[in-house]
């Protein structure tokens, strides 16, 4: 087997286990447990399962789809039955993407960990292979499925097929023998996606027509991809790292092949790679961030019959998340439930996704967490979730000012590293707390005004929405004191809050309010986010799950902007581009000129601003795909040119779509990034697919350049 991934699979007891296959039960509820044979194929990539007694009816699945394998009772399906399996037994495969979780049991301990063990070494081994080799992989994977009769040889008609599969129109002279061995597929399929577009930019540069010596690849790194530096140093580390022939590196050069490799892999992609990890200054206060933040985290789908379920914590977390929303209710036997009030949404218990949030707050980010608190409950369940609150979280929640002083602004995410914050209503102010002044007494009053007032906004059933927004809630001073840095309060105006309000105080608005605001009154509403923390929310009406676009949001320095994490489309690919810098760490400092309290940045009129320097970003687009879509490197070239006013809060999204005459066009992929993260040159754009996974190997080839408007 000459296939990378299968590499010392000869010496694997645990591959070897997995090709000869196990029987586990697969989980999906208390109730249903059905027991499947699985089985690695040959392929070492592809993992096959089926029922014993149906017919021929089987499931796949890709190793590279499963992005994590959590042990033991490690989800709710699983934990749900931890009495009758015992953890030893028990793992859960996660699937990147929006697909659901596979809980699986196994006969015994050595199986689960068998599949345990193999499973993370096959990743490993994706992980490790290279561009090329991933190309050599997904070309063989298509012969496979192109060959039908399993004969090794693709015969004219398997060809044909495949190409129609692969949008490749073929004439029927193409072929001499009338098939293709594997080998020859490979080089076939290389011949159809032969890169003019790359070796026009190559011929241009070789001053042999043979290779690029590591003189004529620093004149292309200097002039085309505008790098700075030690440019004679980068050179010869690019020809280390990405030449494939050993003659082309005793001389210091590089081939066509390795300028292919160059500009496919990482530091030939459009993301400026020095802003992958964490390189933001992150000892600023908290309202100078941008905060990666999800609205209704429970949900799994929409929001008037969906599950709720603690896996949308895990999942939102997971992708670096640092704001989620938690509803509380009165449930049962005295434990707090969370769900979608007043709907059809399933139920989860409050202390379960207490203890998902403790688990997984830090897994992916060490900076904190905000529980965003909609509390609905009586105060004798308000002071059960204190409890859990106090129990489960132990150290991570955040119960009093960093310092023990009365504080005079907000902390940074630098000083709450590893902190679970609460946002919710407070009883009197953190001020209090250090002069002595609130009083023993358990319940205190706060004003009730939540979500019922955006219905009210909505003009729905009036009148019985105004009697409930007068009453006043009664709050248990034990969650209350959960409450420190993020108190919720109600909004009158800007000039209020300039006057009154507290640096720890957070308001919540639903968009269509947020967006009056920000037209209205834009340069205040960016001034009261330098200093204070504002929620932004879908408005009620968005009963399935879709999202606002965040980004007018941001532009008016709102912090916390939630979107709904569990729908895909334009509003995710936003928050993760913008977010996909930073480490993925979940916080993204904000321009300048939007923490001074005494600059006036309003976002309708950025020509207004001081130092206003637009620029002119022009891209030239080479689609070239040699994915299943617009068929095999379609080369077209095409010139856009946009002028960006505030270049230091431009978002870039590419789509690139199937034009469909008769029908909607069929999206084949997308990638978003922040302009103020985008190599200029020669760059590849690795698509992603809806969720925002990746689908190899389409990619579109631009050239970049910004300029400055004179």
């Amino acid at each position: 087997e000459d296939n990378l991934l299968c590499s010392g699979i000869q010496g694997d007891d645990n591959l070897q286990s997995m090709l000869v296959g196990t029987v586990m039960r697969k989980i999906k509820s208390r109730t249903w447990k059905k027991q499947r044979y699985f089985k690695l194929q040959e392929d070492c990539m592809t993992i096959w399962y089926k029922s014993k007694k149906a017919g021929n009816t089987h499931s796949t699945f890709s190793v590279g789809d499963v992005e994590a394998i959590r042990e033991g009772h490690q989800s709710e399906v699983l934990l749900s039955i931890a009495d009758e399996f015992p953890a030893d037994r028990c793992f859960t495969l996660v699937f990147r993407g929006r697909r659901g979780n596979l809980d699986l049991v196994a006969e015994s301990a050595e199986e689960a960990q068998s599949w345990i063990k193999g499973m993370k070494k096959l990743i490993e081994n994706l992980e490790n292979m290279g561009e090329r080799e991933k190309l050599d992989q997904w070309i063989g994977d298509w012969f496979k499925k192109a060959d039908k009769n399993n004969d090794g040889r693709m015969n004219f008609k398997e060809v044909q097929d495949l190409l129609k599969m692969m949008n490749v129109d073929m004439n029927e002279h193409h072929s001499q023998s009338g098939s293709l061995e594997d080998d020859e597929f490979v080089l076939f399929y290389k011949m159809l996606t032969q890169r003019e577009d790359v070796l026009r930019v190559f011929q241009v540069y070789t001053a042999d027509g043979q290779k690029l010596s590591q003189s004529d690849l620093e004149d292309f790194l200097r002039e085309e991809q505008l790098e700075g530096g030690d440019i004679q140093k980068h050179a010869k580390q690019l020809i280390e790292r990405y030449e494939p022939s050993d003659t082309a590196k005793v001389l210091n050069a590089m081939t066509f092949d390795g300028f292919l490799m160059y500009l496919g892999s990482a530091e030939g992609s459009i993301f400026n790679p020095q802003r992958r990890g964490v390189f933001q200054d992150m000892g600023q206060p908290l309202s100078h961030y941008f905060i990666s933040s999800s609205h209704n985290t429970y949900l799994m789908e929409d929001q008037l019959r969906g599950q709720s379920s603690v896996e949308g914590y895990i999942r939102a977390l997971n992708r670096g998340c640092r704001c989620v929303e938690v509803d509380c209710w009165d449930g049962a036997n005295g434990e707090p439930i969370v769900y979608h009030g007043h709907t059809l949404t399933s139920k989860i218990l409050f202390k379960d996704v207490v203890t998902a949030v403790g688990n997984y707050a830090f897994k992916v980010s060490e900076y904190p967490v905000i529980l965003s608190i909609e509390n609905h409950c009586s105060v004798e369940q308000q002071r059960v979730m204190a409890q859990h609150l106090n129990h489960i979280l132990g150290d991570k929640l955040l119960k009093s000012t960093l310092d023990g002083k009365a504080p005079i602004g907000l902390p940074s995410p630098e000083d709450l590293k590893g902190k679970i914050l609460v946002k919710a209503k407070k009883i009197g102010g953190l001020e209090e707390t250090f002069n002595g002044m609130v009083e023993d007494s358990l319940t205190g009053e706060v004003s009730d005004e939540d979500e019922a007032a955006e219905i009210d906004e909505n003009n729905l059933h009036r009148e019985s929405v105004r009697r409930r927004l007068k009453s006043k809630q009664r709050l248990s001073k034990e969650l209350s004191d959960c409450v420190v840095y993020c108190k919720s309060v109600h909004f009158s105006s800007f000039k209020h809050s300039r006057i009154h309000s507290k640096f720890y105080e957070v308001v919540s608005f639903t968009e269509s309010k947020a967006r009056k605001h920000l037209r209205e009154a834009g340069a205040e509403f960016v001034h009261h986010n330098s200093r204070q923390l504002t929620r932004v929310y879908p408005t009620g009406f968005r009963t399935d799950s879709s999202n606002f676009n965040p980004q007018e949001m941001w532009n008016a320095g709102c912090q916390i902007v939630a979107l709904n994490f569990q729908t895909a489309g334009d509003g995710m690919d936003l928050n993760d581009g913008l977010f996909s810098q930073n480490g993925r760490c979940g916080y993204v400092l904000k321009p300048d000129f939007m923490k001074e309290a005494e600059k006036r940045f309003d976002p309708e009129t950025p020509q207004q601003r001081d130092h206003y320097q637009p620029i002119i970003l022009t891209i030239q687009v080479q689609i070239y795909s040699s994915s299943l879509f617009p068929g095999f490197n379609p080369v077209w070239y095409d010139t856009l040119r946009f002028t960006i006013h505030t270049p230091e809060l431009a978002m870039v999204r590419f789509v690139v779509e199937d034009y469909d005459k008769t029908s909607k066009n069929d999206f084949v992929g997308q990638y978003t990034l922040p302009l103020s993260c985008m190599q200029q040159g020669y760059r590849h754009i690795h698509l992603l697919s809806k969720d925002g996974t990746s689908i190899p190997p389409s990619s579109l080839f631009v050239h970049i350049r910004f300029t400055e408007l004179e």
